[in-house]
């Protein structure tokens, strides 16, 4: 332990400076180090945080009525990635033309999507409901 005058007598003789770490403490905490490197840390972690903070963002499998198994089971791996990573992910089955007014290729659709769910390698839990859009259908899964 020592005195403020004998730290900052040190910092200098070797070139760095005095930075307080914890300054509540009884008695105050202090290293002697580089400042612009201290700064260059303390950069690198803040930046660390917001690379974290990324992985809420949302990402968006497209999907058709007429998609091939292999496709399918491509995308799904895809989205198993996402998953993994924190991802939330939003699957769309996209209807073109008259097949947005058949009946018959809704349920269809809905069963796709169901079946694209299971092939998903990672745990899932539905954020939104299967819900019918203008282009479609639409779904949010995360990591479950």
């Amino acid at each position: 332990m020592l005195s403020l005058s004998e730290a900052l007598k040190a910092a200098q003789e070797r070139g760095f400076d005095l930075i307080e770490i914890v300054p509540n403490a009884k008695p105050p905490v202090a290293k002697i180090m580089d400042y612009g490197k201290y700064l260059y840390r303390e950069a690198k972690e803040e930046r660390k945080q917001k690379a974290k903070q990324k992985k809420d963002e949302m990402k968006t499998i497209r999907l058709t009525a007429k998609i091939g198994p292999h496709d399918m089971r491509f995308k799904a791996d895809q989205a198993s990635e996402f998953i993994k990573e924190g991802m939330k992910v939003r699957i769309e089955l996209v209807l073109r033309g008259r097949e947005k007014y058949q009946k018959t290729i809704h349920d269809l659709s809905r069963k796709k999507i169901e079946d694209f769910i299971k092939l998903i390698s990672v745990p899932t839990k539905v954020m939104q409901e299967l819900k019918k859009e203008p282009r479609g259908f639409s779904i949010n899964i995360m990591k479950g």
